[in-house]
């Protein structure tokens, strides 16, 4: 039997999503899955997914973070039920320093999260300069602009004050 999640994100996503400030839309949209990734916590503790939704034509890049119990200072989006785990927390993702370390990781290896459950998707990090975990501020688009010979397929960098250290590229179809 497959786990299930309740509410499911098809309940959830659409409200939390129209309360975003980087939400395009007007009132409460109908979501398109276009795919997501997964990293991968080393400790097994948490899940860390990036869904890759569309609404009206915008696509939205959402990490979020799933926990058993609650995190002291997180961004929650919802608690919910999963029907092998029990309650699930679940987080913006830039919240909760396990997406922090995981994500410098991809980057630092210059590595790859990989699609999930038959997903085409996979992000890539690409690491350009040396640099401690705690002095970076990490900055994502929530949502990237669509690809094309003028822009770049970078949805994310980690910076120290204006110097870029490393970059997230866009999942790839």
């Amino acid at each position: 039997m497959t786990p299930t999640l309740t509410p499911p994100f098809r309940e959830f996503m659409p409200t939390w999503l129209a309360g975003q400030p980087w939400y395009r839309g007007d009132g409460t949209p109908e979501l398109k899955s276009v795919g997501f990734f997964r990293f991968e916590d080393p400790a097994g503790e948490v899940g860390i997914e990036t869904h890759v939704v569309q609404a009206g034509g915008v696509t939205y890049q959402i990490p979020m973070t799933y926990r058993g119990a609650p995190l002291v200072g997180g961004a929650l989006i919802v608690t919910a039920e999963h029907s092998e785990l029990g309650p699930r927390w679940i987080y913006q993702a830039e919240t909760d320093p396990v997406w922090r370390k995981e994500l410098l990781r991809l980057v630092r290896s210059n590595g790859v999260a990989s699609a999930s459950r038959g997903t085409a998707f996979e992000a890539r990090g690409t690491q350009l300069a040396e640099f401690a975990d705690d002095e970076v501020d990490i900055e994502l688009a929530r949502v990237p602009e669509p690809a094309g010979p003028d822009s770049p397929d970078v949805v994310g960098t980690v910076t120290l004050g204006d110097s870029r250290l490393a970059t997230i590229h866009r999942p790839t179809l």
